[in-house]
């Protein structure tokens, strides 16, 4: 099976392969063009996310900087807005739904690396797909860890870090983050 296959599957998989390293300079490069976008070519700048993620819906909008590993790999739904500095490690499929905000620095990782270090050592990574649902505020520095899915209403807290599924309907926070309350 190729590296790529393994990575997208969530098995170990080696990231120094020639395809992904092709996959992995070409998302550095249209972010690199994002990034240098005026603030007046907002245009330009979705046309370069459409390029670079796997599927838009018709309006969402980006504030750079943006950083992602490959793109391809990234799917939003319709009227998504994500704020300064936002980081998708996306090494597995990264799903966000319809009316999703996050605030500035929101990190979303579905990279993992083995805790055995010697299998660590040999390069072996590994991810877990991230699934965000519709209507679902992050707040600023949030980050979410690989193989979450949070739900449908749903407001994630500044600062909290989302190491486990999160229900719909609900308000949640902390570190690590856990259900406060019902959202209705």
């Amino acid at each position: 099976m190729k590296e790529k296959n393994l990575m997208l599957s969530g098995k170990l998989y080696k990231a120094a392969d020639d395809e992904l390293k092709q996959d992995f300079l070409y998302a550095k490069k249209i972010t690199r063009q994002i990034n240098l976008t005026a603030e007046d070519e907002s245009e330009k700048r979705q046309l370069l996310f459409k390029q670079l993620f796997k599927s838009t819906g018709k309006k969402f909008y980006i504030e750079p900087p943006f950083h992602c590993d490959y793109g391809k790999n990234i799917s939003i739904g319709e009227n998504f807005y994500a704020n300064y500095d936002c980081i998708i490690i996306d090494v597995c499929n990264v799903n966000i739904g319809n009316n999703v905000f996050l605030a500035p620095r929101v990190c979303i990782y579905t990279a993992a690396h083995p805790i055995d270090a010697e299998v660590r050592n040999t390069g072996l990574e590994y991810g877990k797909e991230i699934n965000i649902g519709n209507n679902v505020w992050i707040g600023g520095g949030a980050i979410i860890m690989p193989g979450v899915t949070i739900g449908n209403n749903v407001v994630i807290g500044a600062g909290s870090i989302v190491t486990k599924d999160i229900p719909d309907n609900v308000i949640a926070y902390g570190n690590p983050c856990r259900v406060v309350r019902e959202n209705k």
